[in-house]
């Protein structure tokens, strides 16, 4: 109780929250003490002491890291007890990133967010469809990759990408992952055009990452940090169109063709629709079908990266439709 008594918050509203937490947290030392093996106690007695560590005064990080680091020990004890308690995980994890977050880029920091990742691995294991667990095991590796050596930040980068690809599949409009996956899109980028070495030339990562800061901001329109972003990528987009690239499809007057006579073409994305360019009889795909009738269009990508690339795109375009932002995502492309 020490280390929670030694907390007194930084204004009337923390000291009033400290006050309830250490309230709580009597309860649950006292229920441990009838009940050594009670998983549940340990957890929210953790949680007290994460929480206790938020209500510390900004400038006192040894107090802080003091509590986090008692708060992992009881999350600890608590999947020792209870190997499936994913909320303990998942919450773990996040006191070890913020443990992390204090030691910059150290030895001990890398250590940290590696644990970190372990735990949100474990997190997803018990719960796989936990687009929150995904997206911040996701930047767990995008902050290790800026610690590792060089040679080892393209796997994690590339990792990186895939947990924030899946939190979007899990959950289609969640914008922080979706400005997440930009934000690594367009450090891998940065590297690439300095270093090279990647499978995609920087332009096109630079495109890529455009593409999901767009749709960021227009899920999202009043978020200053996506709209600060928007500024600095817009113009890597190619305008007047969200995406253009090739595919390989079957022609367009016969779409169960068989694959010998798929033809590589070039098609154009934007706000609204997917069309198949220079191809006069081959109809736009609006946003309001086009998950399902794009489905005809693409086959054949020339990479699983660019396939990855338009299905996201396709998907964020008719996620934007259907919550009524295409408005917004139109003045991004054509404004």
């Amino acid at each position: 109780m020490d280390l929670i008594n030694s907390v007194t918050g930084v204004d009337e509203e923390g000291r009033s929250r400290q006050r309830i937490l250490t309230f709580a947290a009597k309860r649950y030392i006292s229920a441990i003490e009838r009940n050594p093996e009670d998983p549940d106690a340990y957890y929210n007695w953790a949680l007290v002491l994460q929480e206790s560590a938020d209500n510390v005064d900004p400038s006192s990080d040894s107090s802080k890291d003091s509590l986090l680091e008692e708060a992992c020990k009881k999350y600890a004890e608590a999947t020792r007890l209870c190997p499936t308690l994913y909320d303990a995980y998942y919450n773990w994890a996040i006191a070890i990133a913020d443990r992390a977050k204090m030691r910059g880029r150290t030895k001990e920091a890398e250590e940290l967010w590696q644990q970190a990742i372990r735990n949100y691995d474990k997190a997803v294991q018990l719960s796989w469809n936990s687009p929150q667990a995904l997206n911040n095991w996701g930047l767990g590796l995008q902050e290790l990759s800026a610690i590792v050596p060089a040679k080892d930040k393209q796997t994690i980068i590339k990792t990186a990408i895939s947990k924030f690809r899946s939190a979007i599949q899990l959950q289609f409009d969640f914008h922080r992952a979706i400005y997440n996956l930009g934000t690594v899109l367009y450090g891998l980028a940065e590297d690439t055009s300095r270093s090279g070495g990647a499978d995609t030339s920087p332009n096109d990562l630079y495109s890529q990452s455009a593409i999901y800061v767009a749709a960021a901001h227009a899920l999202k329109p009043n978020y200053s940090v996506y709209r600060s972003a928007l500024r600095l990528v817009r113009s890597m987009l190619p305008l007047p169109y969200l995406k253009v690239g090739y595919l390989t499809a079957p022609p367009a007057d016969d779409p169960i063709a068989p694959h010998k006579h798929w033809e590589r073409s070039q098609f154009i994305l934007n706000h609204m629709e997917l069309q198949q360019v220079n191809d006069s009889e081959s109809a736009p795909v609006k946003a309001n079908a086009l998950v399902e009738k794009a489905k005809r269009f693409i086959k054949v990508a020339d990479t699983w990266e660019s396939l990855d690339g338009w299905l996201d795109a396709i998907r964020l375009v008719y996620t934007i439709f259907a919550r009524g932002k295409t408005d917004v995502l139109a003045g991004i492309i054509t404004g």
